[in-house]
């Protein structure tokens, strides 16, 4: 359950010395949609039994720009996308799981890890899509 912690000031009627104004009322803040996808990138990545994240298309470009020499492009927000609406966000998160892993396990500690971080930061998560893209087996 979410409950907004922000209470309404009074809309000052006009400006000076006899009325103190709320400086909410003097602009806007808005999050932009990569920086809601680094945030829950970081803290995808942070679960144990994630071994990367991102599908295949983005994993084989990323293989291309590290030998390249551009091996941060891209890095902070491969593998999940946003969506945000005021302070209420939808995301889905593109991974590979490591193997012996129990998928639901990490799947859960992924949705968690997420919701959690970006709560952090004041916005709402709406919903968390994992999408198990692949498996890293091990040598």
């Amino acid at each position: 359950m979410f409950l907004p912690a922000v209470i309404q000031a009074p809309i000052p009627d006009q400006g000076g010395a006899g009325v103190v104004e709320v400086p909410a009322y003097r602009g806007s803040t808005s999050v932009g949609r990569e920086v809601v996808e680094k945030i829950a990138g970081a803290a995808a990545r942070s679960v144990p039994g994630v071994a990367e994240l991102g599908g295949d298309v983005a994993r084989f470009m990323n293989s291309v720009l590290d030998k390249i020499g551009l091996d941060e492009v891209g890095d902070a927000t491969r593998g999940v996308s946003a969506r945000v609406e005021g302070t209420k966000v939808a995301i889905t998160v593109v991974l590979v799981i490591a193997a012996g892993e129990v998928v639901s396990d990490v799947t859960v500690a992924v949705r968690t890890a997420v919701i959690e971080a970006v709560e952090n930061y004041g916005l709402h998560v709406e919903n968390v899509n994992v999408k198990v893209d692949d498996i890293r087996m091990t040598a």
